[in-house]
């Protein structure tokens, strides 16, 4: 740990204090650029970024764009924008100013329109508010006469520079816009959709490999000795009495067709004892599945699932009793479909939330536990069946008296041996055959399943994504809705404390997120927070006023405020604490009391996608917290005590100049 002016920073390991619910990586290219993209492409990232409050990412792609030489008064006013953007004057570098500066000097050099007078405001407000007695009269009259586009955008991104009396003049109406765009776009119901993670795509278990390749090879040499045994005993038959071997001979065909196919319906068709139609056979990579963690998330999701979605007449708790085998069959299939690295339950949550409506409907139409009910054998069939491999045999025996009784020289050890391959041979044969039969009833049965299975779930799963698609607020939304509740929450404060913004030397909010929450952010975004802690700053010459409270994103609605007053010298030190596994920590230390813990960033080192830089995307979650302006300010303050108002002062500054 190195100490200096009061300030530390400690890299060592603190304990996490907040609990994530859920947290999710949209799958969207609104950020991505090709590195072989054009500058008007890049320009048009920069300015998303720039309108989603990521201004530093902004400067880049905007700056990168003008290095290729796409330049005009609109990507200039976009750029300063962006330079401008979440910060205030005495943030701005000695270089930063110099940029700046010569940037102002090029505004004569575009052709005349909306953006170059936005640019030429934006300038002149800059000039105004980098000096102590400048007069704020005339550029408010042109900041006014601005069409809405360039006026709101100013208002927004100089938000931290505007301060003072030029800052009162424009509150009400920054204020009135808030009110209006607070709740619009029907942001409670939809800001749900924003923390609900990208489904994944629908699975169903496959039909199993046929197991009759052995029973298969058996079945022709079977059916030979059977097909010699039997032309034999009837030939012996036919040469001792013809008559009666004709008619023995029809008997057996017409029972042996008729036991084949009733046997091949009830042998044939019905699954074996033992084994459910449908049921779940665990792969083989998965020998202790009840073990695993993602196993047991699934299976409490079904069971949550299946207690909220009963049917008509059932209790949770009966339900869950009536249906504790299908889930348990449901889940383990689940489970093994879906078991890969990095994949959360959530993402399946779709899914089992269908399977679940899935069962409640299969229990109304009588399906739930039988599927298959048209494979099941009728007693008329089975009775058939036994009767015709009864009458099959009589006729197999009565063959074999016709062939040893009736001729003239009888011939007794040929029929019998003739009755005995007809007996082993048509056994032997029957078991392969039926086997063959089956396997190929089941292996057709389960491929219809799957493709039926799998459709379904399909269909699911684009019903899913298509309301989330429609539903799920963009970028802009989501900060346009942040930066109306910011507004809100200072107007109140102000109100709260009978101050304006002339009786403030500055102020800074710091946007963290709550002790439990849900978390989601696109790629290469900031992440956002479906419960924030906001913490406002407000600085004036008789000390610092402190205001947090905590917000639920999706209606707004507040709880837990706290409020607390102290001088300037009282604040002793900052410390922010960093771990690649905990986050970062805020640590205020005054003299007349306890340290205050400040929760600023979870860490998010196992959520970044491949193309994603760590570092980058923990200094655009940062910015987007406010934690480096804040940070900067109460440094300052840490350092130098009451003398930082006289720092701050405005007549301490290089005003600037814009280039003639």
């Amino acid at each position: 740990m190195s100490h200096s002016n009061g300030v530390a920073y400690n890299s060592a390991a603190h304990d996490s204090t907040v609990g994530i619910q859920a947290e999710t990586v949209h799958n969207s290219n609104v950020y991505f650029v090709h590195p072989d993209a054009s500058p008007q492409e890049k320009y048009r990232v920069g300015v998303r970024l720039l309108d989603d409050g990521i201004p530093s990412r902004a400067r880049e792609m905007i700056t990168d764009a003008i290095a290729h030489r796409y330049d005009s008064a609109e990507v200039r006013f976009h750029w300063v924008l962006a330079m401008l953007s979440a910060r205030t004057y005495h943030d701005l570098s000695v270089e930063e100013v110099q940029r700046l500066y010569y940037v102002s000097g090029l505004v004569r050099t575009y052709a005349e329109d909306e953006w170059k007078e936005a640019l030429r405001v934006t300038f002149d407000l800059l000039a105004v508010l980098s000096t102590a007695s400048g007069e704020t009269g005339p550029v408010l009259k042109q900041l006014q006469d601005l069409p809405p586009r360039q006026h709101n955008a100013i208002l927004r991104h100089l938000d931290l520079m505007l301060t003072g009396g030029l800052k009162d003049d424009l509150w009400a109406e920054t204020l009135e816009r808030a009110r209006a765009e607070r709740f619009g776009n029907d942001r409670a119901q939809r800001v749900w959709a924003y923390f609900e993670p990208d489904p994944i795509g629908a699975r169903a278990v496959p039909p199993r490999p046929s197991t009759a390749t052995a029973a298969r090879a058996a079945l022709p040499g079977r059916v030979v000795l059977f097909v010699v045994s039997s032309a034999l005993l009837w030939a012996l038959a036919l040469i001792a009495d013809p008559a009666q071997a004709i008619l023995e001979l029809l008997i057996a065909l017409g029972a042996g067709l008729t036991a084949a196919r009733c046997g091949l319906w009830w042998w044939g068709r019905e699954p074996r004892p033992g084994l459910a139609v449908g049921a779940h056979v665990p792969h083989p990579r998965d020998p202790s599945p009840a073990k695993d963690g993602f196993t047991n998330r699934v299976r409490n999701k079904f069971d949550h699932y299946f207690s909220v979605r009963t049917p008509h007449g059932f209790t949770p708790g009966t339900w869950l009793a009536h249906t504790a085998q299908v889930r348990g069959d449901l889940a383990a299939e689940i489970a093994d479909l879906y078991r890969e690295n990095r994949i959360s339950v959530e993402r399946v949550t779709w899914l089992i939330r269908y399977l679940a409506e899935d069962a409640r409907n299969r229990h109304n139409n009588g399906t739930l536990f039988d599927q298959h009910r048209q494979d099941r054998t009728p007693a008329r069939t089975k009775a058939l069946a036994v009767v015709a491999l009864a009458v099959l045999g009589a006729a197999a025996l009565s063959t074999f008296g016709t062939a040893v009784s009736g001729a003239t020289q009888p011939q007794p050890l040929w029929a019998f041996l003739a009755v005995l391959g007809v007996a082993w041979s048509g056994n032997a044969a029957a078991s392969p055959w039926l086997e063959v039969q089956r396997e190929e009833h089941r292996v057709a049965r389960e491929t219809q399943q799957y493709q039926e299975q799998l459709t379904a779930r399909q269909n699911a799963y684009e019903s899913w994504k298509t309301l989330l698609d429609m539903t799920r607020p963009s970028e802009l939304e989501m900060e346009t809705w942040l930066t109306c509740d910011k507004t809100s929450f200072v107007d109140e404060a102000l109100r709260h404390h009978r101050l304006t913004w002339r009786d403030l030397i500055t102020h800074t909010i710091l946007v963290a997120p709550a002790p439990s929450y849900k978390r989601g952010r696109v790629r290469g975004g900031p992440w956002r927070y479906s419960h924030y802690v906001f913490r406002l700053f407000l600085f004036t010459r008789d000390g610092i006023r402190e205001i947090s409270s905590e917000f639920k994103f999706s209606d707004a609605t507040r709880k837990n405020e706290q409020r607390s007053n102290y001088r300037f010298d009282a604040l002793s030190s900052v410390q922010v604490t960093e771990n690649v596994d905990a986050g970062y920590d805020l640590e205020l230390v005054l003299t007349n009391g306890p340290a205050r813990n400040i929760r600023v960033k979870d860490a998010d080192a196992h959520q970044l996608a491949p193309d994603e830089n760590a570092q980058e995307i923990t200094e655009i979650s940062l910015s987007a917290t406010g934690f480096t302006h804040t940070f900067r300010l109460l440094e300052g303050i840490a350092a130098d005590g009451k003398g930082w108002i006289e720092r701050h002062s405005t007549n301490n500054l290089t005003p600037f100049q814009i280039a003639g």
